[in-house]
């Protein structure tokens, strides 16, 4: 399979058209997602609920280019004005606080529209299985945005462990700890606080803001299935209690061969880190070699195997796997986060016109990209990990 670089010829026969919900002015995240929608021509940004506050969501969106009527006061108008034009949206975008993802996908997925969702996809798992089972139903994609899962070397790092170069796997180390919540920055910050509200974050912070991305990551990459876990958490700055801002979390695996002793694994979420600052890595160790993944160097995989010298894999490269030349740009050129939410959102088209049976998306296969239930584990693992350190960080079933 050759490279597959970044082109102007068009990917699709045309570009679906899409929405937003949230990710107003001033939204990282918000940015993230219309950057990456917008790189390949795949989108086109026709309506959005951008803000709580209905003047200044349409002020920002015509600021964006949208017709006046297509910026709507909430996602409820939006949907019911959508679904009345022939150029209706087809796909929505889900950026908004934690505790209002569900019944904002519930009613896209309930009009008929793919969905691009935040994590986590909903607060309670029973919530996050009707999504899923919803989608099914209507045949619509659900996709949920765990951003760094677009990343050429994490994708090299799951055809790895998957064509069986580590052997059975035998241990996962994950751990995501930045320092920039050493303090109660969240007084002083509308954009932090909500995340350690709990009628708004849910039952965690920092396990359900960044561990969350640790335990899909090392998930994808394993392949593995967790049979339980094991959570002690903490809470350093005291006002955020009793969510926490650190957690250690030990997990046990479902065993995958007979005769194999059950793969375990750690996972350390922190947002007390001090000096860290992006330190999100995830290790994965077999009985033939390991390879380790850090995203601030995004374009390398260190690979060990057994008596051989370490070594670094590079994007870019013909060596490495299909599913990871996704090229945007040659090797020795760095990819970065921009670079992997616009790959998975290429791979949400193709799959959202494989749905409608459109002739240009056919003959596209290396479409793994998180879904409804990478979603639903997610929500999960907040929700086990909660019942762990609520009960004295008992041992819980997953």
């Amino acid at each position: 399979m050759s490279l597959i670089p970044f082109t102007e010829v068009p990917l699709l026969s045309r570009p679906l058209r899409w929405g937003m919900v949230g990710g107003g002015k001033g939204s990282q995240i918000g940015y993230s997602h219309r950057d990456a929608a917008s790189r390949d021509g795949l989108f086109s940004l026709q309506a959005g609920a951008f803000d709580i506050d209905p003047a200044r969501g349409q002020a920002f969106g015509q600021s964006l280019g949208l017709a006046p009527e297509r910026c709507y006061a909430d996602y409820r108008s939006m949907l019911a004005a959508e679904a009345q034009r022939s150029d209706g949206i087809e796909v929505l975008s889900i950026t908004t606080p934690n505790n209002s993802h569900y019944a904002i996908c519930h009613a896209a997925l309930s009009a008929g529209l793919h969905v691009v969702c935040e994590k986590p996809l909903a607060l309670e798992v029973a919530q996050a299985l009707e999504l899923q089972a919803l989608a099914q139903s209507k045949g619509r994609v659900l996709a949920v945005m765990y951003g760094y899962t677009g990343y050429e070397m994490v994708q090299q790092a799951r055809s790895m462990v998957e064509a069986g170069i580590l052997g059975a796997v035998r241990i996962v180390q994950m751990q995501f700890a930045h320092g920039y919540h050493a303090t109660e920055v969240e007084a002083n910050d509308p954009g932090a606080k909500w995340r350690v509200t709990p009628a708004v974050s849910g039952p965690t912070y920092v396990l359900g803001d960044i561990g969350t991305h640790c335990f899909q990551m090392g998930a994808f990459i394993s392949g593995l299935e967790v049979d339980s876990l094991c959570c002690m958490r903490s809470s350093f700055v005291p006002s955020r209690a009793p969510l926490e801002d650190n957690a250690h979390v030990m997990l046990r695996y479902k065993g995958t061969q007979a005769g194999t002793t059950p793969a375990v694994g750690t996972l350390w979420a922190s947002a007390v880190n001090i000096g860290s600052a992006h330190d999100f890595k995830v290790r994965v160790i077999g009985e033939k070699g390991s390879i380790e993944w850090w995203d601030e160097h995004p374009n390398q995989l260190q690979v060990s195997l057994l008596g051989q010298p370490v070594m670094k894999y590079e994007r870019g490269h013909g060596y490495l796997e299909p599913s990871a030349r996704f090229e945007r740009v040659g090797g020795g050129h760095p990819a970065g986060y921009f670079d992997s939410w616009a790959n998975l959102y290429r791979r949400f088209a193709w799959a959202m016109a494989g749905n409608k049976d459109d002739a240009a998306s056919s003959g596209k296969t290396e479409l793994r990209y998180p879904q409804a239930q990478d979603g639903v584990l997610g929500v999960r693992f907040v929700e086990r990990c909660a019942e762990s350190a609520n009960t004295g960080s008992q041992w819980v079933t997953f």
